[in-house]
């Protein structure tokens, strides 16, 4: 059981090794966003495209096996960190 436990749990630290770097590239494309939008003075929050992606995720949460409430939770906050980051990249 000891091995199998070491097992698993080398397979979940690969897993948040690679959430971490996916993120990471995630939040340099948002940067960019971010400074496309202060550029063009164009708001740092999008209600219509953060509801599609909200939707969008729900449904692929739930083709995963994921529950949808939880990818809702993580997807909102990851938007309300992009924005902050947005907001910032205007001052």
């Amino acid at each position: 059981m000891t091995e199998e436990l070491g097992r698993i749990r080398a397979s979940i630290d690969n897993i948040d090794a690679a959430l971490v770097h996916l993120l990471a590239e995630r939040f340099k494309h948002t940067q960019r966003v971010g400074r496309l939008k202060a550029t063009h003075d164009l708001p740092p929050s999008d209600p219509a495209r953060e509801a599609r992606q909200i939707e969008r995720l729900r449904a692929l949460a739930l083709e995963a096996d994921l529950d949808p409430t939880f990818a809702e939770t993580f997807l909102t906050f990851i938007i309300d960190e992009v924005i902050r980051h947005h907001e910032a990249a205007r001052q």
